[in-house]
This record gives C-alpha cells, sequence and structure tokens, in this order.
C-alpha cells in the first residue's frame, strides 16, 4: 500500500535531491507545504520536519482525467519527506492501490508507471 524509504542523508539534501529526480522524471513539482512550520504556526507542538510534495506528470494525468474525471479527487500524487529519530523518510501511497479503488483496468498500466516513476525519484533522492 505504501512505498517507504529511509535515508541518513541531510533533509535539506533529501529535498533537493527529490526536486531534482522530478524534474528528471518529467513530473512537476506543483506544491510543497512545510506541514510542521503550519502545525507550530497554529500554537500546536510538533517537533519534526515534516513536508508534503504534491507532483504530477502532466501527460499521464490528463490521460487518468480523460478516463475517469474522479479520479481527479486523488490528484496529485503527494510524497511525505520527514524526520524519524536521527532519519529521513520518504513515504507516498502507491499510484496502483490508489487507481484501483476508481475501477479503470485500462489505467493499470498507466498506474504502474506512475508508481515506477515516484518509486525512481525516492530513491534516487535517498542514495
Amino acid at each position: 500500500m505504501f512505498i517507504t524509504m529511509r535515508t541518513r542523508k541531510s533533509l535539506g539534501d533529501v529535498r533537493q535531491r527529490f526536486e531534482e529526480a522530478a524534474a528528471e522524471n518529467r513530473f512537476a513539482v506543483l506544491g510543497v507545504h512545510d506541514v510542521g512550520e503550519r502545525l507550530r504556526a497554529k500554537g500546536l507542538s510538533f517537533d519534526r520536519k515534516f513536508y508534503v510534495y504534491e507532483v504530477c506528470n502532466p501527460v499521464s494525468a490528463k490521460k487518468v482525467l480523460d478516463t475517469n474525471v474522479r479520479i481527479g479527487t486523488a490528484l496529485p500524487c503527494r510524497v511525505s519527506i520527514y524526520t524519524d529519530g536521527g532519519e529521513v523518510v520518504l513515504e507516498t501511497l502507491k499510484p496502483t492501490a490508489m487507481l484501483a479503488m476508481f475501477g479503470e483496468p485500462s489505467l493499470d498500466g498507466t498506474a504502474r508507471e506512475i508508481e515506477s516513476a515516484i518509486e525512481a525519484m525516492m530513491s534516487t533522492a535517498v542514495r
């Protein structure tokens, strides 16, 4: 259900490498949410760094939306990058699992391609 990778590299390095890997895999970073900062700004105690990246491959997104516009509720793909003790964790829901909920078998190949690309991006970031 999840793809999870861990590293002892610095958070800044992992984030930079992830953004570079996204571009190399023809994914746009549509947004980066600093969840930890937002929680702290609201007066809540949250002592780890936690970012949510929204990434999208426009060609794949168009194919998915042309097949079933309701899948837009699951777009864009999200990858969390956060600290856990001395490690940095990258984590995402598997696109194959998410798209399976919509019952569109014609998109199975597209889901596998997206999943492979995101996994490659994450792998590059942790190396």
